[in-house]
């Protein structure tokens, strides 16, 4: 009603507290990424694996052979990673290695699938802080033309172009190298639980398929399958082939230009990284490569569907993966609607959502 005071908002003493708290985490949880890192460059999960699986602070002193007086401090490491579930702790005062912290040892492969630890190196280095700082000064500016990611904009380099080999060899080669530790991860899921994609193919092309680990695990669960790995030049120069290189075929190229013709074609965790104009051209690529539905082509796309899970920490991990292409990429996570339009410019006739395994979806598209 017209001059009646509008009521002003005030929280309880409880409701108080509670925001206080979560401020505070909201604020302070860039700690936990570092802390993770931090552990992955001492080799605490390796470490405690090469102990037995369990160990307690002081054994891990002696094994990273750290000084003494660092004790304290790592316990305090250790029990805030173990508060964000990296390692579990037990009443004996020792820490144990759990699913996530497995994925972390060196030399450990599950699935065909190396360390994670690229990934946390990528993630917490000065280049994706650094960009992440710079999004209020990024959603300032009024760029013209396309516009760049806060990456690029901090940095002057994109991921993937010859700007960020150029800029630092080194961190070119870790972002290969998580991506590609991004990319295998999963793999065995989707082969055992998603029988019907393979059976009756004849041919696949990997798109982006890096080293062949995709590619090499199709192969061995579906030995009848002829693979073939495509990546750009710069990435299959480095490519050392295994001694069965002979089940997959490798070749360098650029998957906006031409891709490699087979019965199926595998984009795993490659659309997320474009806009939707250069998935609709990548995708045109690939209907050009598969025969018509009636002959089994299809194309497979294994890729994060926002909004395929309603809450909790599965929906905040795709979300925060949203957030990642948003300050790296000129990429997007996307929901249903968003993919079936893409899809759909790009000339396809349909889609089906086969599975939803984990964060991700396996979405099987028809020509």
């Amino acid at each position: 009603m017209a001059g009646q005071a509008e009521k002003v908002f005030v929280p309880t003493d409880d409701e108080l507290l509670q925001a206080q708290s979560d401020l505070w985490r909201h604020s302070l949880c860039y700690l936990t990424p570092m802390s993770l890192r931090c552990a992955v460059d001492l080799g605490v999960p390796t470490a405690i694996h090469r102990l037995g699986g369990a160990a307690s602070p002081s054994e891990l002193v002696a094994a990273l052979s750290l000084p003494a007086s660092k004790l304290p401090f790592l316990a305090r490491l250790l029990r805030q990673l173990a508060t964000a579930g990296v390692f579990s702790a037990t009443d004996a005062g020792t820490y144990r290695l759990n699913p996530l912290s497995y994925l972390l040892v060196d030399g450990v492969r599950i699935d065909g699938d190396a360390s994670q630890t690229a990934i946390v190196r990528a993630a917490a280095s000065r280049y994706y802080v650094e960009a992440a700082m710079g999004m209020a000064d990024w959603f300032r500016k009024d760029f013209d033309g396309p516009v760049p990611s806060p990456f690029e904009d901090v940095h002057g380099a994109a991921i993937f172009e010859e700007s960020m080999t150029l800029l630092d060899p080194e961190m070119d080669q870790l972002i290969h190298d998580a991506v590609a530790a991004h990319d295998h991860m999963g793999i065995g899921p989707v082969l055992r639980q998603c029988r019907e994609l393979f059976e009756g193919l004849e041919s696949l092309t990997d798109c982006g398929g890096g080293d062949g680990t995709t590619a090499r695990s199709i192969v061995e669960a579906y030995p009848h399958i002829k693979c073939t790995v495509l990546d750009l030049p710069k990435v299959m120069d480095k490519v050392l082939l295994p001694a069965e290189e002979g089940a997959v075929k490798y070749v360098s190229g650029d998957l906006f230009h031409v891709v490699p013709p087979a019965q199926a074609v595998l984009l795993k965790l490659v659309l997320h990284f474009w806009s939707d104009e250069d998935c609709i051209k990548i995708l045109a690529q690939c209907k050009k490569a598969v025969p018509p539905r009636e002959a089994g082509g299809k194309v497979i796309v294994i890729d994060i569907v926002l909004g395929s899970v309603s809450a909790g920490p599965m929906l905040e991990t795709q979300h925060l993966m949203d957030m990642l292409m948003l300050v790296m990429t000129r990429g997007r996570q996307r929901e249903e609607k968003d993919w079936s339009e893409i899809f759909t410019k790009a000339g396809f006739s349909g889609y089906k959502i086969v599975k939803k395994l984990g964060a991700r979806a396996v979405i099987e598209v028809y020509p």
